[in-house]
């Protein structure tokens, strides 16, 4: 289960779009987390796409070490905070987490952070869609 595979990532066009027009956020500094759960169901229960702004972080090498540092925290804690409450459910959850710190945060603060977001996206959503468990 502490595996990060291609399905598992967001790259639809369109889905991105829908994702962006007609989902729900919330901001947890240094995160902004944006979701929405679509019908489509498909292979995984979730589909995450991670963004850190070329605008604030000039360097890609800095953008890429924000990135890798999002995908081993989300890697290690999605099926213990997320994937359990998503068990069974026949729609699917597209999930970004744009990265809005004006500064490189350690693996320590955005692995913490990261988990509260998903605990707080797990609620969100079954406030939303009391179907989820």
């Amino acid at each position: 289960m502490y595996t990060f595979k291609k399905e598992e990532r967001l790259c639809s066009k369109k889905l991105i779009e829908e994702l962006f027009h007609n989902g729900s956020s919330f901001l947890l500094y240094p995160f902004r987390i944006v979701w929405l759960t679509h019908a489509f169901p498909a292979n995984v229960p979730v589909q995450v796409l991670i963004n850190v702004p070329k605008r604030r972080f000039k360097k890609a090498v800095d953008r890429n070490l924000i990135k890798r540092r999002i995908r081993e925290s989300y890697r290690l804690n999605k099926s213990t905070e997320l994937y359990g409450s998503l068990e069974g459910h026949p729609s699917q959850l597209l999930l970004a987490f744009q990265y809005v710190g004006k500064d490189i945060a350690g693996f320590n603060l955005i692995d913490k952070k990261l988990k509260q977001a998903l605990i707080q996206l797990k609620e969100a959503c079954l406030q939303n869609h009391p179907e989820v468990k």
